[in-house]
């Protein structure tokens, strides 16, 4: 027998009762040979391709979920960050470039596309601040464009001048989707040290050092971390450890089986597997309950970082060994509104905005989907992100903002953006100006531990 009964029941267990599923198949496309001199044959051009080259991907999603019996939620492309392909034309405005991948997206049943991106981690190019400008506008009249910039790195140390732009465009695009309290921004991602291969929105983009196309696979089961953890109540912190890995194994070896299978159907290579506990709003979908699970009364208090670093190590120690192609983040997210358990620490009190970026020194990402009040001013955004780089800087690890400040309302309000994006209660901010230290500019120079050469 090639499957016992117990491993064919605690498979469907782990669809049917706690919320497993393949988060995302995303589709990578290198868009560098569509550049041309004019902006409209740019479009074309990429139109063309993307209509060519990820046609097939989501009916082979669907064709995979009935033959495996496994969930996929959404399919997705990244592209080339656009900043390096839009540069070659004479464009000042970059919504165009959005609008043909969201018409690309929408004709297709593409969920999202990702790659509205420039990497400014040293300096901007001329490209580079034309997407910037452009991101207001671009991700307030598409659905399915999502955007991103790199603005520090280990490697270059942290562009505070693109930092305090940055401030003002999550502003900006807050404001020009006020009407929907802000959903612009659930879009927008700011970056330290960003993976150039990641299936997860906001941030995905296909990086300049990968090849022509490959197939990225993001698959996340906090309810069954979960569902483990209930039965070892008493158990050491050696014990839940191991538990935590074993799990991680045997959702990761799911995700594999998936992703090669897509990867072949669609004539692309098998990029990489990315393990992260991505939470949604659902009740039993959360990594907050799995921290109250370790014996924290509530996500935030005391322990919690504890708890969120052994969570995190495990979740990559068990998915290293289950498949060669581990990356993008692989490990744990903590957004606030796409986690009931988060939204239900934030309410009570439990958790605050300092307490959350303290989390993001041992999480997979950063700061993410968190509600501020509207008339947080730019410069405090600024200082909200520039703090972020830093833990990101330092620490050799990837770290993100994506942070919404709702016009018009205040901390304790509620913010509401739907569906996976779900909402959250708007935290307190602050309120002490940073004004002078965002108006300073330059570069906060790398840490001495990244010069290895």
């Amino acid at each position: 027998m090639l499957f016992t009964p117990f491993e064919i029941t605690e498979t469907v267990d782990m669809f049917l009762r706690y919320k497993l599923d393949i988060r995302a198949i995303t589709l990578g496309v290198s868009l560098l040979d569509c550049a041309a001199a004019s902006g409209a044959e740019t479009r074309r051009r990429i139109r063309e391709k993307l209509l060519r080259v990820a046609g097939p991907l989501v009916q082979t999603g669907r064709d995979l979920e009935i033959e495996y019996g496994i969930p996929i939620i959404n399919k997705r492309l990244a592209v080339t960050p656009l900043a390096l392909v839009a540069a070659a034309s004479e464009d000042e405005d970059y919504t165009p470039y959005a609008q043909t991948l969201d018409g690309v997206a929408k004709e297709l049943g593409i969920d999202f596309v990702g790659g509205f991106s420039a990497l400014v981690q040293k300096g901007l190019s001329q490209g580079d601040q034309r997407l910037i400008d452009s991101i207001p506008q671009a991700l307030s009249c598409t659905e399915r464009v999502c955007g991103s910039v790199q603005v520090a790195s280990t490697k270059s140390g942290i562009n505070m001048n693109a930092v305090r732009r940055m401030g003002e465009v999550v502003k900006a695009t807050a404001a020009a989707t006020a009407s929907q309290d802000g959903l612009g921004c659930t879009k927008l991602v700011v970056f330290c040290n960003a993976p150039e291969a990641n299936p997860f929105m906001a941030g995905a983009f296909h990086g300049p050092g990968e090849g022509e196309s490959c197939l990225n696979v993001g698959v996340s089961g906090p309810g069954v971390v979960k569902a483990a953890l209930e039965t070892h109540r008493e158990a050491s912190f050696d014990e839940l450890a191991d538990i935590i890995k074993k799990t991680a194994f045997k959702i990761t070896r799911m995700g594999q089986l998936v992703g090669i299978e897509a990867a072949k159907r669609l004539g692309v290579p098998f990029g990489i597997l990315d393990l992260s506990l991505a939470p949604t709003p659902a009740v039993g979908d959360s990594v907050a309950r799995i921290l109250e699970e370790m014996g924290l009364a509530s996500a935030g208090t005391h322990g919690s970082t504890a708890a969120l670093a052994m969570l995190t190590d495990m979740i990559k120690k068990g998915g290293v060994m289950a498949s060669t192609h581990v990356g993008g983040f692989s490990g744990a997210f903590i957004p606030v509104s796409e986690d009931e358990g988060m939204v239900a620490a934030v309410r009570s009190g439990s958790i605050s905005l300092d307490k959350l970026e303290a989390l993001t020194s041992v999480c997979s990402v950063g700061l993410d989907m968190i509600a501020l009040p509207g008339e947080t001013s730019a410069a405090t955004i600024a200082a909200i992100i520039a703090d972020e780089m830093a833990i990101g800087m330092v620490n050799q690890k990837t770290t993100a903002v994506r942070v919404i400040p709702v016009p018009g309302k205040k901390a304790g309000d509620w913010a509401e953006f739907g569906g996976l994006l779900g909402g959250a209660p708007i935290m307190k901010v602050n309120p002490a100006s940073s004004e002078g230290f965002i108006a300073r500019g330059g570069r906060i120079p790398a840490p001495i531990h990244s010069f290895r050469n």
